[in-house]
């Protein structure tokens, strides 16, 4: 079990062409599904690579503060992922999008693109401690900071998707 910490934006959509550009840039589909757990967030998730590759992971997170959360994380079998994903959280439904990353100044920077948000999308950085100077690309315009704002959650919007802000 490690900690997670995170900051989490919605920001302008960036021109594909300038974020496939960077240095470490995958591309990725992935399907999450939320599953019942009164202790956790809980899911399994199903991965494609670009290339074709596909991981299932199994995550459980428990909140500590508005940044961070334990989190345990294994992969898993496809057959494991579809036994599990039959036991998806009451009001929940599997989230999709489409997960961009690339590396800036020694971070990950990972964008998620979601079907219905035509000019915004959610990225997130994790960082090494709570309140670490991150450097942005230019290209980059943020949003709004809603690191710690559940509404933004992927297991929040799996049960209720909100509405692009801009």
């Amino acid at each position: 079990m490690n900690i997670e910490t995170e900051y989490k934006y919605i920001i302008k959509k960036p021109e594909l062409s300038v974020i496939r550009e960077m240095t470490g840039y995958t591309e990725s589909k992935i399907t999450q599904i939320y599953l019942e757990n009164e202790n956790a967030t809980h899911r399994v998730r199903r991965r494609e690579y670009s290339t074709g590759e596909v991981i299932y992971t199994e995550n459980k997170k428990v909140r500590i503060s508005r940044m961070s959360s334990t989190e345990d994380e294994r992969t898993i079998t496809a057959k494991e992922y579809e036994a599990l994903s039959k036991n998806i959280e009451r009001g929940a439904s599997p989230l999709y999008k489409v997960r961009r990353t690339f590396e800036f100044s020694g971070k990950v920077f990972e964008l998620d693109f979601y079907d219905g948000w035509e000019k915004s999308c959610i990225m997130e950085i994790e960082l090494e401690y709570e309140n670490e100077e991150i450097k942005y690309p230019p290209f980059i315009e943020i949003l709004a900071d809603v690191t710690g704002n559940k509404t933004y959650s992927n297991h929040s919007m799996a049960h209720s998707f909100p509405k692009e802000i801009i």
